[in-house]
C-alpha cells in the first residue's frame, strides 16, 4: 500500500518540490478517472511515484455601471471543491501498491502540467472533463500537452473505460460502446512509423514500454495512396516496388532495435492506407499505441497537428507520445542497413 500525502499549492507555500515519476491530471469526471487508473497501474509497473494534480483558477467578471472595474470571486469554495477532487483521488489509488502525494494548483492548465512536464517522467490525462479544473481538456490542455510537453504523454480516451474497469454515463461512449461490442485487448505495443528521426525516437520509447509490459512490439508503416510531395509524379508509382524498398528498411530497424533489446518480440506491419484510419483501428485493440510528436512529412508524416493529432483526437485506447530528445542509440542506426526515407 503506498503512502498518501496531500500539499498545498505553490502560491500557498512559497515553492514546492516539482513532481517526478508519473504526473496525473484530474478533474472529478469520468475521462479524469480513466487516466488515474491508467496513471495508478503504470507507477506500480515502474516502481515510481504518483503524483495527482488538479488545477483551478479563480473567475475574474467584468463589473457593471458607472463604478466600472474588474471583480474577482472569493477562491475558498472552488478551492474547496478541487481538494475533494483530490481526496476522492487518493481513496481510488489507495489499493495500489505506489507511493503517492497530491496537490492543488492555482492557475492556467496547460501552464501549470506542462511546467511540471519539465521534471516528471510521464504525463497522464483525459481527453476530455467537465470544464473546470484541468477539464478543459481536448482543445486547450490535451492538444497542448502532447505537443510542448518536455517528457512523454499519455492520453486516455474515455471509449477504453471498460478495460480499465471504469464505467461511465456518458451517453455517447455507452453507445459506442455498445455498437462495437466487447472486443479483446490484444497484448501487444504498437508503434507507429515514418522513417523520420522522431519516429526512432518514439521506438525505442515504444521498447521500454513493451518490456515493462511482458509484451510483443509490432512497428506499423502505413502508407497512403498518395502524398502531396508526390503530386508531381508524371507516371503511375509502383507501389510494389515502394513496399519491397519499406520492408527492407524496416527490417533493418528491426535489427537495430533487437540490438539494444535482445529479449524483445518484434514485429513489423506494412500497411496500405491512411496512417491515421491504421493507428486508431489499431487503438481499439491493443494495450498502447506509440507515436513521435512529429515526422518528416513523407510516407506517414508523423508529426503532431496531422497523424499524431488526429491520432489523439479519434483513439480508441490509451496513446503515448514522445517528445523529440537526444538518444546515443541512434547513432548506430545507419550500421544496421538503410533507414526508412534516406536520401
Amino acid at each position: 500500500m503506498g503512502r498518501d500525502q496531500v500539499h498545498p499549492s505553490k502560491d500557498d507555500d512559497g515553492g514546492s518540490a516539482a513532481p517526478e515519476g508519473i504526473v496525473v491530471g484530474v478533474d472529478g469526471s469520468d475521462h479524469s478517472q480513466c487516466a488515474l487508473v491508467w496513471a495508478a497501474r503504470e507507477a506500480e509497473r515502474r516502481r515510481r511515484p504518483l503524483h495527482i494534480v488538479t488545477v483551478y483558477s479563480v473567475p475574474i467578471f467584468a463589473a457593471s455601471g458607472l463604478d466600472g472595474g474588474y471583480a474577482t470571486v472569493d477562491d475558498s469554495v472552488i478551492r474547496e471543491g478541487a481538494e475533494a477532487i483530490l481526496k476522492q483521488a487518493l481513496d481510488k489509488v489507495a489499493p495500489y501498491d505506489i507511493d503517492v502525494d497530491a496537490s492543488v494548483e492555482n492557475g492556467d492548465a496547460s501552464g501549470v502540467l506542462l511546467e511540471m512536464s519539465e521534471s516528471a517522467e510521464l504525463l497522464v490525462f483525459g481527453t476530455r472533463g467537465r470544464g473546470g479544473f484541468v477539464g478543459r481538456l481536448l482543445g486547450s490542455v490535451s492538444s497542448a500537452l502532447p505537443a510542448h510537453a518536455k517528457c512523454p504523454t499519455v492520453t486516455v480516451p474515455l471509449i477504453c473505460a471498460d478495460r480499465l474497469g471504469e464505467t461511465t454515463d456518458d451517453k455517447h461512449i455507452k453507445a459506442e460502446q455498445a455498437k462495437s461490442g466487447h472486443q479483446p485487448v490484444e497484448h501487444v505495443v504498437v508503434v507507429g512509423v515514418d522513417g523520420s528521426e522522431q519516429a526512432r525516437v518514439a521506438v525505442l520509447e515504444a521498447a521500454d514500454q513493451a518490456e515493462r509490459l511482458g509484451a510483443p512490439l509490432r512497428v506499423v508503416c502505413a502508407v497512403p495512396q498518395y502524398s502531396g510531395s508526390l503530386a508531381w509524379v508524371p507516371a503511375p508509382m509502383d507501389r510494389e516496388a515502394l513496399f519491397a524498398d519499406i520492408r527492407v528498411q524496416l527490417d533493418a530497424g528491426v535489427a537495430w532495435l533487437k540490438s539494444h533489446y535482445p529479449k524483445l518480440t518484434v514485429e513489423t506491419q506494412l500497411v496500405d492506407g491512411s496512417p491515421v484510419d491504421v493507428l486508431v483501428e489499431a487503438s481499439r485493440h491493443v494495450e498502447l499505441v506509440v507515436l513521435g510528436t512529429r515526422g518528416r512529412g513523407g510516407f506517414t508524416g508523423m508529426l503532431l497537428g496531422s497523424t499524431s493529432d488526429g491520432v489523439l483526437h479519434h483513439a480508441k485506447g490509451p496513446v503515448l507520445v514522445v517528445p523529440d530528445r537526444e538518444d546515443p542509440r541512434l547513432a548506430d542506426r545507419a550500421s544496421f542497413g538503410p533507414m526508412l526515407g534516406a536520401a
